[in-house]
């Protein structure tokens, strides 16, 4: 999902001594002034977000490498009205990554460990038939094509809930089939740092627990952060909830064996500001190493993926202005997380939620807003939870007719991705007929996304409504070729999808008259290119990504959900394109 605004610059120096102390006088009442700004806007923007039900958790801010704001909001267990702190302690999920990574790149820096290397070499026992072709570079940038463990079938209902050495996880996925050829592109793997974990363990003979407090939390005295266990008994503790309507849950048990190295540890929003001030030193890296963490070696969620974190850009506020980030988020078991950071200004956003859902990507936005003294959103309530509310609350009447009264209001906020979220709550509480119902109202609403159609199929599956599941999942592949679960889910329907996906064949002179850059929105624009056959759409601040045919005029990403429809005028001359996203249609105009 550019620039620094700068608040003052001095102008001139004074000769005279008194001169000069009114001038340092002025700057500081300025300067705290101003930080005070901050800090309202920070309150009035967080406790808007903690009023509406969209964050429940602790909030560290820095700006040019200052804490400026720390908070806690909501309550750290609802049982006992204890309120979430800065000293709260949130389990990470996969903020675990970056961890795990550094603990691998100290060990290349001692010699100890080959990037290039191949997984057989670290892990004898490990399957011979994949071992020999991964190496630990693909598994650091998710390249390796190792599936990931927690998309195999009934992995949260059963699999979580078992205790595992690491040497059983590894051997939950070792002799799977790969997804593609190591090194062929990007896919997201917990599976991946669960053999990094394995291999950190190897090469030290130590467990993986033991090292990361030895050559990470001790030195950088993070005494506040660790491997979280079940029956350990830890102070200030955050218990994770997730919301059913208007009440909420505890969440679902996970042993926290199996996120193992992809996702078990905790801390502490002051912790991770300790980590985050290391990483601008050699402390535990010498510069070398520590910049070929964030080396942009493969694109992977609008992003790039470096070892363990993710390098990009992120809007300041709603301008059209962006600024550069490392960034990685988490999420575990009534818990989700997200650490922010712009290394150019040495700013940092820390949030941890312990209700599962936050939209802690729009906070995070909205905070840089404030950071840069720009224009930011403030939240709006979203239509999908109050919806979701009403059915859980009532009954699906109920939910029905908040809708069709408040659809279109502009008190509310109408997301795709949210309601699909609620359509899933509900078909997971066994809800199917609820889950039916809400995402129909997501392909009305959303007419053009191939993702609803992919959704509505499964709830109607799901019910035995076989035929009707059919033709949405037909739908779902039209608008979208790349869409793999629904020609999986076809086939598992009994339907032969061979020869159903074909791209079309453009005149190489229609290909090129597509070339150019379109313009989204201010300052953000969307770039074609063509190198032979192969299209390309590039947008502003983030990596190419090849485009494929549907028809003369209709375009598709295999990387993304996303579709590109180019728009003719009378002439026949290409004056527009619009994109498909996340159920927004944008139209660029040609420049």
């Amino acid at each position: 999902m550019k620039k620094p605004i700068k608040i003052m610059k001095a102008q001139k120096r004074s000769f005279r001594r008194t001169a000069f102390v009114a001038v340092i006088a002025f700057v500081a009442t300025f300067a705290t002034s101003f930080a005070q700004t901050k800090t309202a806007q920070l309150d009035e923007l967080l406790n808007k977000y903690t009023e509406y039900g969209q964050f429940n958790g602790s909030v560290l801010v820095a700006d040019n490498g200052k804490v400026i704001y720390k908070k806690g909001f909501g309550m750290a267990n609802m049982e006992w009205d204890i309120p979430n702190a800065p000293d709260t302690k949130h389990r990470l999920g996969s903020i675990t990554k970056q961890f795990t990574a550094m603990l691998i790149m100290q060990l290349v820096a001692e010699g100890k460990l080959d990037l290039q290397a191949t997984v057989s070499k670290y892990l004898p026992d490990y399957s011979k038939v994949n071992g020999d072709k991964i190496t630990i570079h693909q598994l650091l940038t998710h390249t390796s094509g190792t599936p990931n463990y927690t998309s195999f079938p009934k992995f949260f209902e059963e699999m979580s809930r078992n205790s595992f050495t690491p040497t059983e996880m590894v051997e939950t996925f070792a002799d799977s089939t790969l997804t593609f050829k190591p090194g062929a592109q990007f896919a997201y793997s917990n599976s991946g740092y669960i053999l990094l974990g394995a291999i950190i363990e190897k090469v030290t003979g130590k467990s993986y627990e033991t090292v990361l407090q030895e050559k990470i939390f001790d030195p950088l005295k993070m005494k506040d952060s660790g491997y979280d266990h079940h029956n350990t008994i830890l102070k200030k503790r955050a218990t994770g909830y997730e919301m059913k309507g208007s009440t909420p849950e505890n969440s679902p048990y996970i042993d926290m064996s199996t996120p193992y190295a992809a996702g078990s540890l905790y801390s502490t929003v002051e912790d991770l500001y300790l980590w985050d001030q290391a990483l601008y030193t050699q402390k535990l890296l010498p510069k070398k190493y520590m910049d070929m963490m964030y080396e942009k070696y493969i694109p992977g969620f609008g992003q790039y993926y470096g070892y363990g974190w993710m390098i990009g850009t992120m809007p300041i506020g709603n301008t059209k202005d962006s600024t550069q980030i490392i960034v990685h988020g988490g999420g575990i078991n009534g818990f989700n997380t997200l650490i922010t950071r712009m290394p150019q200004e040495k700013s940092t956003v820390i949030l941890l939620n312990n209700t599962g859902r936050a939209p802690l990507e729009d906070i995070s936005i909205a905070i840089d807003g404030i950071l840069h003294g720009a224009t930011y959103d403030l939240p709006k309530q979203s239509v999908a939870n109050l919806v979701y509310k009403e059915i859980i609350d009532k009954d699906l009447k109920a939910g029905l007719a908040f809708y069709e009264k408040n659809k279109a209001s502009k008190e509310y906020s109408y997301s795709e991705s949210e309601m699909n979220t609620m359509g899933y709550t509900l078909l997971q509480a066994g809800k199917k007929q609820e889950a039916e119902a809400v995402f129909k109202m997501n392909v009305e609403a959303f007419p053009k996304s191939f993702n609803v159609y992919d959704s509505y199929a499964e709830a109607l599956m799901e019910q035995g409504k076989n035929e009707l599941a059919i033709t949405n999942y037909k739908k779902s592949i039209e608008l979208n070729p790349a869409n793999q679960n629904g020609m999986d889910m076809l086939k598992k329907l009994g339907v032969e999808t061979e020869g159903m996906i074909k791209d079309a064949t453009v005149p190489d002179a229609v290909l090129a008259s597509y070339v150019g850059k379109y313009e989204l929105k201010p300052g953000f624009v969307l770039t074609i290119t063509k190198e032979g056959n192969q299209m390309k759409a590039q947008a502003t601040g983030q990596p190419a990504a090849e485009i494929f045919p549907k028809s003369e005029t209709e375009f598709y990403l295999k990387v993304v959900s996303a579709q590109i429809t180019f728009n003719k005028n009378s002439a026949g001359f290409v004056e527009s394109l619009t994109l498909f996203q996340g159920g927004q249609e944008i139209v660029g105009k040609k420049i």
